[in-house]
């Protein structure tokens, strides 16, 4: 039977690298915290870079993982037990904040592709290499007596009254020059071109680029058990894990953090990396009240985040569990909202899902706030789209007051979910003081 190519994007690995090389470059990836916390995901990414390695490529199906990798039994049914699909979609993430760390640069690259669980191998990217300082072809020195030229030029061993009297002309020309430039100059002030306008996203996050200090990123866990007595208290909490069936999210469970947190986790902390600005990340559980009282800080997730429930819980908007139903409720209103998740509804049935955004000052830790905090996860990550797209930050501030930017606000958005992947955000309510 043939044996299947590796996947190195038709290029010869040995062009750029042996299978040595990626085997160590994989074993840079398993030693790293990305990897080495867990089981899981280490476990999978080593056995399909070393499949790959070995011609097995073309045997690298969901089923046969399951069974290989994960201890499935043959006759396993892959749609309810997803861990396959749910593992890779986890390392893809890993790798991908794995590279996204500029000290990784110049080294090879791993990936795993949506859709398929062949990994690719790509060379390291190229570490751009500073621009050359312009050469001065003639630089002239001012001596006591004389201005002599510098730049390489040719002059006769002897030159001649002819040449010498030239050479007098010319530079008697470029000084004359230079005068007369430097007149017209002062005589003519052209207008400086128009600095380009700021956008609405930089006023959104001109707290945060703004400040001299590090914004601090604390994402939710949806592994952990929040204890909702704790939302009054202020510090870290730490609780031992449930059960994963009796979580409503059980299927979007990866390690510690949810995918749709880092998805909006990445895109924001770009925007603060373009511009230069110092960040961190921590988990809810690890967060102390000293940390957030240090700087910007930016909530992603609502009831896997202690510190959303906190910040919220003073607001007009805010999440409840009541009754086996999650919902966001609006605290100026007597009548129940319909922004609500029934904590039992089956994932494959989830057609609407309901977040909080805001952008406030709390007085709490006296710092900036930003809120990006859905009911499940669909509703974080249309949440955290308002935050780094323009359009769908636009059908926010259409319903904002035009000082918005001096002003505390926080809105309610829906978003539909479609094969568990979110919709465009949907303003629904705005509250600004």
């Amino acid at each position: 039977m043939p044996v299947a190519p590796k996947s190195i994007q038709d290029v010869d690995p040995q062009s750029f690298a042996s299978d040595s090389a990626v085997r160590e470059q994989l074993q840079k990836l398993l030693t790293h915290p990305l990897f080495a916390n867990s089981k899981r995901y280490p476990a999978l990414l080593a056995y399909v870079v070393e499949q790959t390695l070995l011609g097995n490529a073309g045997e690298l199906k969901e089923r046969s993982i399951g069974i290989e990798v994960f201890g499935r039994t043959p006759s396993y049914d892959a749609n309810s037990d997803p861990v396959v699909r749910i593992t890779a979609g986890e390392v893809r993430k890993r790798l991908s904040l794995y590279y996204f760390d500029s000290s990784h640069l110049g080294e090879l690259v791993i990936e795993l592709p949506l859709g398929s669980y062949v990994p690719t191998f790509r060379p390291p990217e190229p570490i751009a290499e500073p621009a050359p300082e312009t050469l001065e072809m003639a630089v002239v020195t001012e001596g006591p007596d004389e201005i002599q030229p510098i730049a390489p030029s040719f002059q006769p061993d002897s030159p001649s009254k002819p040449s010498q009297f030239r050479w007098t002309i010319m530079v008697g020309l470029l000084i004359l020059g230079c005068v007369v430039g430097t007149i017209v100059g002062l005589r003519i002030h052209p207008a400086p071109a128009p600095p380009e306008p700021v956008s609405n996203i930089e006023h959104f996050w001109e707290p945060f680029l703004s400040s001299a200090n590090p914004t601090t990123f604390c994402l939710g866990e949806p592994a952990k058990n929040i204890d909702m007595d704790a939302i009054n208290s202020f510090e870290a909490p730490v609780n031992s894990p449930v059960e994963p069936q009796k979580l409503y999210v059980r299927l979007h469970l990866s390690g510690n953090l949810a995918l749709a947190d880092v998805i909006t986790l990445t895109r924001t902390a770009a925007a603060l990396e373009a511009r230069h600005k110092a960040f961190r990340v921590v988990p809810a559980s690890e967060a102390t009240f000293a940390q957030l009282r240090e700087g910007p800080i930016v909530l992603i997730g609502a009831f896997d985040n202690i510190w959303t429930l906190r910040v919220t819980q003073k607001l007009r908007f805010g999440f409840e569990s009541k009754d086996g139903v999650a919902l966001i409720v609006d605290r100026k209103s007597q009548t129940q909202t319909t922004w609500a998740t029934a904590w039992d509804l089956p994932y494959q049935k989830l057609s609407r899902d309901y977040a909080i955004v805001a952008r406030i000052h709390d007085s709490t830790t006296g710092q900036p706030v930003i809120i990006a905090a859905g009911i499940s996860e669909e509703g974080t990550e249309a949440a955290g789209e308002i935050l780094y797209n323009p359009v769908y930050l636009e059908s926010l501030l259409a319903k904002a007051p035009a000082n918005w930017e001096k002003m505390n606000m926080e809105a309610v958005i829906e978003t539909q979910v479609i094969e568990g992947h979110s919709g465009p955000p949907n303003v629904l309510a705005v509250e600004t003081w």
